[in-house]
């Protein structure tokens, strides 16, 4: 994080894809449901402290915000956004489950699919002066963002056709430049 990207996210026109914060409770059950959180990973204690600092931070930096903030349907990804956000600024969406599901054994072609949906949606503007937030999930190596860590934060400039990674940061690095 730099002055110079914290000025552009302040002016908005970004979208922000967010990991959610560190789950390392429970098991991801096969065939489990959305709506039971027993049976899926879950946010520790860590990673909800880190949501509801992620949260504070974007709004010590005045850094606006278009709602909904969107999220997978994952329990650990919608109570890192209501963390961050409040449950009442959150939207699940079905799609961003299937980000997840990069980091399964996937077909090539449902693997392209996924992809080609999440770049249809990173190549739309958010509304004008805000920036667009989703919580969803980490990728594989070498895939879309690879690898990103709880609460990091991937930052996408839309362009209508096509888009640009303008920059990334953790909730570490947002923190350490809210303090200078």
């Amino acid at each position: 994080m730099d002055q110079v990207l914290l000025e552009k996210l302040q002016e908005g026109g970004y979208t922000l894809y967010v990991r959610h914060g560190e789950a390392n409770v429970g098991v991801d059950q096969p065939d489990f449901s959305f709506q039971d959180c027993s049976a899926q990973r879950n946010l520790s204690e860590k990673g909800r402290t880190q949501a509801e600092r992620y949260g504070n931070a974007i709004r010590r930096w005045n850094i606006p915000v278009a709602f909904p903030v969107f999220t997978s349907p994952f329990c650990r990804a919608k109570e890192s956004a209501m963390r961050a956000f409040g449950a009442e600024q959150t939207l699940s969406d079905p799609f961003w489950s299937t980000v997840y599901q990069l980091n399964t054994p996937i077909s090539p072609y449902l693997q392209t699919t996924i992809l080609a949906r999440l770049s249809a949606f990173l190549e739309q503007p958010p509304p004008e002066g805000a920036n667009r937030f989703i919580i969803a999930h980490s990728f594989p190596r070498d895939v879309a963002f690879g690898a990103i860590p709880s609460m990091g934060t991937i930052v996408v400039k839309p362009k209508g056709r096509g888009f640009s990674v303008a920059g990334h940061f953790t909730i570490e690095e947002l923190e350490e430049f809210v303090k200078n």
